[in-house]
Protein backbone atom coordinates (compact mmCIF):
# COMPACT_ATOMS: atom_id res chain seq x y z
CA UNK A 1 0.00 0.00 0.00
CA UNK A 2 1.73 3.30 -0.51
CA UNK A 3 2.09 5.66 2.04
CA UNK A 4 -0.25 8.96 1.67
CA UNK A 5 1.29 10.68 5.01
CA UNK A 6 2.90 13.52 4.08
CA UNK A 7 6.63 14.41 4.15
CA UNK A 8 8.22 15.88 7.55
CA UNK A 9 11.25 17.54 7.24
CA UNK A 10 13.87 18.66 10.44
CA UNK A 11 15.99 21.80 10.35
CA UNK A 12 18.29 22.70 13.42
CA UNK A 13 19.13 26.35 13.34
CA UNK A 14 23.00 26.67 13.71
CA UNK A 15 24.54 30.07 15.64
CA UNK A 16 25.50 31.82 12.87
CA UNK A 17 21.65 32.08 11.62
CA UNK A 18 20.15 33.76 14.40
CA UNK A 19 18.46 36.61 14.38
CA UNK A 20 17.53 35.92 10.29
CA UNK A 21 14.61 36.15 9.17
CA UNK A 22 12.39 32.22 9.13
CA UNK A 23 11.73 32.81 5.35
CA UNK A 24 15.02 33.80 4.46
CA UNK A 25 16.56 31.08 6.36
CA UNK A 26 13.98 28.32 4.95
CA UNK A 27 14.78 30.07 1.66
CA UNK A 28 18.62 29.27 2.19
CA UNK A 29 18.29 25.61 3.49
CA UNK A 30 15.93 24.50 1.65
CA UNK A 31 18.12 24.34 -1.93
CA UNK A 32 15.15 22.48 -3.88
CA UNK A 33 12.73 24.56 -3.08
CA UNK A 34 12.45 28.57 -4.42
CA UNK A 35 11.34 31.48 -2.76
CA UNK A 36 7.63 31.72 -3.38
CA UNK A 37 7.52 27.84 -2.38
CA UNK A 38 8.80 28.86 1.03
CA UNK A 39 6.23 31.36 1.44
CA UNK A 40 3.36 29.19 0.47
CA UNK A 41 4.93 26.72 3.12
CA UNK A 42 4.38 29.34 5.60
CA UNK A 43 1.23 30.40 4.38
CA UNK A 44 -0.07 27.44 4.39
CA UNK A 45 0.83 26.39 8.01
CA UNK A 46 3.65 23.87 7.15
CA UNK A 47 6.46 25.56 9.02
CA UNK A 48 5.96 25.08 13.14
CA UNK A 49 8.45 25.55 15.77
CA UNK A 50 8.68 24.07 19.15
CA UNK A 51 4.79 22.58 17.63
CA UNK A 52 3.72 26.66 17.37
CA UNK A 53 2.72 27.94 13.59
CA UNK A 54 5.29 30.12 12.89
CA UNK A 55 5.25 33.97 10.94
CA UNK A 56 7.75 34.60 8.01
CA UNK A 57 9.01 37.75 9.63
CA UNK A 58 9.66 35.82 12.82
CA UNK A 59 13.40 35.50 14.02
CA UNK A 60 15.00 32.48 14.51
CA UNK A 61 17.67 31.67 17.42
CA UNK A 62 20.49 28.69 17.69
CA UNK A 63 19.31 25.33 18.58
CA UNK A 64 15.62 25.82 17.30
CA UNK A 65 14.25 22.75 15.71
CA UNK A 66 11.84 23.76 12.89
CA UNK A 67 9.34 21.08 11.35
CA UNK A 68 7.94 21.30 7.94
CA UNK A 69 5.35 19.27 6.86
CA UNK A 70 4.58 18.27 3.64
CA UNK A 71 5.53 20.17 0.16
CA UNK A 72 3.75 23.32 -1.15
CA UNK A 73 0.68 23.72 -2.61
CA UNK A 74 0.39 26.11 -5.29
CA UNK A 75 -3.33 27.33 -5.53
CA UNK A 76 -5.01 25.80 -8.37
CA UNK A 77 -5.47 27.16 -11.81
CA UNK A 78 -6.88 26.49 -14.96
CA UNK A 79 -5.56 27.16 -18.38
CA UNK A 80 -7.77 29.24 -20.97
CA UNK A 81 -7.82 30.17 -24.26
CA UNK A 82 -6.85 34.13 -25.49
CA UNK A 83 -6.90 34.83 -29.05
CA UNK A 84 -2.69 35.68 -29.03
CA UNK A 85 -0.98 35.76 -32.36
CA UNK A 86 1.40 32.64 -32.87
CA UNK A 87 3.65 31.53 -35.27
CA UNK A 88 2.96 27.97 -36.50
CA UNK A 89 5.99 26.81 -38.49
CA UNK A 90 5.53 22.81 -38.14
CA UNK A 91 2.28 20.82 -37.04
CA UNK A 92 0.42 17.51 -37.76
CA UNK A 93 -2.08 15.21 -36.35
CA UNK A 94 0.74 14.36 -33.16
CA UNK A 95 2.64 18.11 -32.30
CA UNK A 96 3.48 21.38 -33.70
CA UNK A 97 6.59 23.56 -33.79
CA UNK A 98 5.96 27.19 -32.34
CA UNK A 99 7.97 30.38 -32.73
CA UNK A 100 7.52 32.05 -29.45
CA UNK A 101 8.37 35.62 -29.13
CA UNK A 102 10.42 37.24 -26.58
CA UNK A 103 8.51 38.30 -23.61
CA UNK A 104 6.15 35.60 -23.35
CA UNK A 105 5.78 33.16 -20.51
CA UNK A 106 5.51 29.36 -21.55
CA UNK A 107 2.69 29.08 -19.29
CA UNK A 108 1.53 30.19 -15.94
CA UNK A 109 3.74 31.66 -13.17
CA UNK A 110 2.93 33.09 -9.66
CA UNK A 111 1.27 36.37 -9.90
CA UNK A 112 -1.02 38.38 -7.08
CA UNK A 113 -4.39 36.63 -9.05
CA UNK A 114 -5.54 33.60 -10.82
CA UNK A 115 -6.02 36.20 -13.54
CA UNK A 116 -2.86 37.89 -13.20
CA UNK A 117 -0.92 34.15 -13.03
CA UNK A 118 -2.81 33.41 -16.42
CA UNK A 119 -2.77 35.49 -19.14
CA UNK A 120 -0.93 36.20 -22.11
CA UNK A 121 1.13 32.90 -21.94
CA UNK A 122 2.32 30.38 -24.64
CA UNK A 123 -0.52 28.46 -23.40
CA UNK A 124 -3.25 30.52 -23.39
CA UNK A 125 -2.57 30.75 -27.40
CA UNK A 126 -1.93 27.08 -27.68
CA UNK A 127 -5.39 26.62 -26.37
CA UNK A 128 -6.87 28.96 -29.20
CA UNK A 129 -5.24 28.37 -31.51
CA UNK A 130 -5.12 23.91 -31.58
CA UNK A 131 -7.99 22.02 -31.20
CA UNK A 132 -6.12 19.15 -29.17
CA UNK A 133 -2.91 18.97 -26.35
CA UNK A 134 -1.62 16.43 -24.74
CA UNK A 135 -2.80 16.16 -21.07
CA UNK A 136 0.55 14.61 -19.95
CA UNK A 137 2.00 17.70 -17.98
CA UNK A 138 -1.38 18.51 -16.21
CA UNK A 139 -3.65 21.20 -16.61
CA UNK A 140 -1.69 24.36 -16.70
CA UNK A 141 0.68 22.97 -18.96
CA UNK A 142 -0.84 21.19 -21.37
CA UNK A 143 1.21 20.18 -24.52
CA UNK A 144 4.12 21.01 -23.14
CA UNK A 145 6.99 18.98 -23.19
CA UNK A 146 9.92 21.63 -22.42
CA UNK A 147 10.70 25.16 -21.96
CA UNK A 148 12.39 28.33 -22.93
CA UNK A 149 12.96 31.03 -20.79
CA UNK A 150 10.17 34.28 -21.34
CA UNK A 151 12.84 36.79 -22.79
CA UNK A 152 14.64 33.73 -24.75
CA UNK A 153 12.54 33.51 -29.12
CA UNK A 154 12.36 30.82 -30.69
CA UNK A 155 11.21 27.31 -31.34
CA UNK A 156 9.82 24.99 -29.15
CA UNK A 157 7.73 21.58 -29.38
CA UNK A 158 4.23 21.41 -28.27
CA UNK A 159 2.70 17.44 -27.90
CA UNK A 160 -0.70 17.19 -28.92
CA UNK A 161 -1.53 13.45 -27.74
CA UNK A 162 -0.02 11.78 -24.50
CA UNK A 163 1.44 9.44 -26.74
CA UNK A 164 3.27 12.39 -28.77
CA UNK A 165 4.46 13.30 -25.45
CA UNK A 166 5.87 10.43 -23.55
CA UNK A 167 7.67 9.57 -26.40
CA UNK A 168 9.10 13.35 -27.28
CA UNK A 169 9.76 13.36 -23.32
CA UNK A 170 11.70 10.26 -23.39
CA UNK A 171 13.82 11.92 -26.85
CA UNK A 172 14.56 15.00 -24.46
CA UNK A 173 16.22 13.11 -21.06
CA UNK A 174 17.99 10.84 -23.38
CA UNK A 175 19.52 13.76 -25.26
CA UNK A 176 18.11 12.85 -28.47
CA UNK A 177 16.78 15.88 -29.66
CA UNK A 178 19.17 18.58 -31.50
CA UNK A 179 18.56 22.00 -29.72
CA UNK A 180 21.08 24.87 -31.29
CA UNK A 181 20.67 28.31 -30.11
CA UNK A 182 22.19 32.19 -30.90
CA UNK A 183 23.29 34.41 -28.77
CA UNK A 184 25.54 37.07 -28.61
CA UNK A 185 27.80 37.79 -25.46
CA UNK A 186 29.93 40.66 -24.31
CA UNK A 187 33.60 40.43 -24.83
CA UNK A 188 35.70 38.46 -27.41
CA UNK A 189 35.34 34.47 -26.63
CA UNK A 190 39.40 33.48 -27.03
CA UNK A 191 38.86 30.20 -28.61
CA UNK A 192 36.69 30.03 -32.28
CA UNK A 193 34.32 26.82 -29.99
CA UNK A 194 34.74 25.14 -26.55
CA UNK A 195 32.37 23.13 -24.40
CA UNK A 196 31.12 23.94 -20.87
CA UNK A 197 30.56 20.84 -18.35
CA UNK A 198 29.88 22.42 -15.43
CA UNK A 199 26.83 21.25 -13.11
CA UNK A 200 23.98 23.80 -12.23
CA UNK A 201 22.16 24.77 -9.16
CA UNK A 202 20.06 27.26 -7.35
CA UNK A 203 22.10 30.14 -5.84
CA UNK A 204 22.16 30.06 -1.99
CA UNK A 205 21.90 33.56 -1.79
CA UNK A 206 19.64 34.91 -4.67
CA UNK A 207 17.25 32.68 -5.53
CA UNK A 208 16.01 33.89 -8.95
CA UNK A 209 19.65 32.74 -9.73
CA UNK A 210 20.99 29.38 -10.91
CA UNK A 211 24.71 28.96 -10.16
CA UNK A 212 27.59 26.59 -11.43
CA UNK A 213 29.94 27.44 -8.07
CA UNK A 214 27.88 25.13 -5.33
CA UNK A 215 28.52 21.44 -5.64
CA UNK A 216 25.43 18.60 -6.24
CA UNK A 217 24.03 20.56 -9.37
CA UNK A 218 22.31 18.92 -11.95
CA UNK A 219 24.65 17.83 -14.96
CA UNK A 220 24.83 20.36 -17.69
CA UNK A 221 27.06 20.46 -21.17
CA UNK A 222 27.27 23.11 -23.57
CA UNK A 223 28.62 22.95 -26.85
CA UNK A 224 29.97 26.83 -28.21
CA UNK A 225 30.98 28.28 -31.51
CA UNK A 226 32.10 31.27 -32.65
CA UNK A 227 30.26 32.52 -35.44
CA UNK A 228 30.91 36.44 -35.46
CA UNK A 229 33.49 38.67 -33.71
CA UNK A 230 32.46 42.19 -33.39
CA UNK A 231 34.88 45.00 -33.16
CA UNK A 232 33.14 48.65 -32.71
CA UNK A 233 32.76 51.67 -31.65
CA UNK A 234 31.06 50.14 -28.20
CA UNK A 235 33.78 47.67 -28.04
CA UNK A 236 33.80 43.66 -28.75
CA UNK A 237 31.64 41.36 -28.46
CA UNK A 238 31.07 37.47 -30.11
CA UNK A 239 27.96 35.92 -31.70
CA UNK A 240 28.12 32.33 -30.91
CA UNK A 241 25.67 29.14 -31.92
CA UNK A 242 25.25 27.15 -28.45
CA UNK A 243 24.42 23.76 -28.73
CA UNK A 244 22.73 22.10 -25.72
CA UNK A 245 23.24 18.43 -24.72
CA UNK A 246 21.17 19.14 -21.51
CA UNK A 247 18.04 21.50 -21.09
CA UNK A 248 18.62 23.50 -17.28
CA UNK A 249 16.78 25.99 -15.85
CA UNK A 250 18.64 29.11 -17.63
CA UNK A 251 21.59 26.97 -18.98
CA UNK A 252 23.15 28.77 -21.64
CA UNK A 253 22.85 32.26 -19.72
CA UNK A 254 25.13 30.44 -16.74
CA UNK A 255 27.47 28.94 -18.83
CA UNK A 256 28.19 31.96 -20.65
CA UNK A 257 28.51 33.80 -17.70
CA UNK A 258 30.49 31.28 -16.02
CA UNK A 259 33.34 32.10 -18.93
CA UNK A 260 33.28 35.94 -17.91
CA UNK A 261 31.11 36.73 -21.30
CA UNK A 262 27.48 37.24 -20.18
CA UNK A 263 25.09 37.42 -22.82
CA UNK A 264 23.93 41.06 -23.94
CA UNK A 265 20.97 42.35 -22.28
CA UNK A 266 21.18 39.22 -19.14
CA UNK A 267 21.42 41.85 -16.90
CA UNK A 268 20.49 38.80 -13.88
CA UNK A 269 23.72 37.14 -14.86
CA UNK A 270 26.45 40.09 -14.84
CA UNK A 271 25.56 42.01 -18.38
CA UNK A 272 25.41 45.72 -18.36
CA UNK A 273 21.94 47.61 -18.78
CA UNK A 274 23.21 49.93 -21.04
CA UNK A 275 26.41 49.77 -23.67
CA UNK A 276 27.85 52.79 -23.97
CA UNK A 277 30.63 53.31 -26.42
CA UNK A 278 33.76 53.76 -25.91
CA UNK A 279 35.62 57.10 -25.35
CA UNK A 280 37.99 56.79 -28.14
CA UNK A 281 34.80 56.06 -30.58
CA UNK A 282 32.48 58.92 -29.86
CA UNK A 283 32.87 60.77 -33.50
CA UNK A 284 30.45 60.44 -36.16
CA UNK A 285 30.62 60.97 -39.60
CA UNK A 286 27.69 63.56 -38.93
CA UNK A 287 29.71 64.94 -35.73
CA UNK A 288 28.03 64.28 -31.69
CA UNK A 289 28.25 61.43 -29.67
CA UNK A 290 26.99 57.63 -29.68
CA UNK A 291 23.95 56.95 -28.30
CA UNK A 292 23.29 54.26 -25.52
CA UNK A 293 22.57 51.29 -26.09
CA UNK A 294 19.92 48.77 -24.20
CA UNK A 295 18.62 45.62 -25.26
CA UNK A 296 15.21 45.00 -22.92
CA UNK A 297 15.68 41.39 -22.94
CA UNK A 298 18.69 38.80 -23.36
CA UNK A 299 20.18 38.54 -27.04
CA UNK A 300 19.07 34.79 -27.05
CA UNK A 301 17.08 33.08 -29.84
CA UNK A 302 16.71 28.98 -30.05
CA UNK A 303 17.40 28.83 -33.76
CA UNK A 304 17.51 25.14 -34.66
CA UNK A 305 15.56 22.34 -33.24
CA UNK A 306 16.37 18.27 -34.64
CA UNK A 307 14.42 15.28 -33.70
CA UNK A 308 12.68 12.17 -35.08
CA UNK A 309 9.25 12.31 -35.30
CA UNK A 310 7.85 10.41 -32.45
CA UNK A 311 4.93 8.33 -34.53
CA UNK A 312 6.48 8.43 -37.54
CA UNK A 313 10.14 8.40 -37.30
CA UNK A 314 10.73 11.00 -40.28
CA UNK A 315 13.33 12.98 -39.73
CA UNK A 316 12.50 16.80 -38.70
CA UNK A 317 15.03 19.66 -39.27
CA UNK A 318 13.31 23.33 -38.37
CA UNK A 319 15.21 26.98 -38.55
CA UNK A 320 13.95 30.34 -37.08
CA UNK A 321 16.27 33.27 -38.19
CA UNK A 322 17.92 35.46 -36.02
CA UNK A 323 14.18 38.21 -34.89
CA UNK A 324 14.24 41.49 -36.13
CA UNK A 325 14.89 43.30 -32.83
CA UNK A 326 18.25 41.52 -32.28
CA UNK A 327 19.56 41.85 -35.85
CA UNK A 328 18.87 45.70 -35.49
CA UNK A 329 20.57 45.75 -31.90
CA UNK A 330 23.30 43.82 -33.64
CA UNK A 331 23.63 46.34 -36.44
CA UNK A 332 23.82 49.09 -33.84
CA UNK A 333 26.99 47.96 -32.53
CA UNK A 334 29.15 48.58 -35.13
CA UNK A 335 27.23 51.45 -37.66
CA UNK A 336 28.33 51.85 -41.04
CA UNK A 337 28.75 55.45 -40.66
CA UNK A 338 31.18 55.72 -37.69
CA UNK A 339 34.98 56.23 -38.65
Amino acid sequence: MADDAPRLRQLNVPDEATGQRLDLFLAQQLNEVSRSRVQLLLEQGSVLIGGKLAKASRKVRAGESISILGDPQPPPLHAMAEAIPLEIVYEDTDLAVVNKPAGMMVHAGSGATEDARNRGTLVNALLHHLRELSSSSGPLRPGIVHRLDKQTSGLIVIAKNDIAHGRLASMFSRRQVRKLYLTLVQGELAQDSGTVNASISRDAIRRTRMTTRREGGRPAVSHWEVLRRIHGPYGRFTLASVRIETGRTHQIRVHMASLGHPVVGDTLYGASSAIMALPESTKQVRGGGLPRLVLTRNFLHAAELEFAHPVTGERICLVSNLPADLKDFMAQLAPPNVK
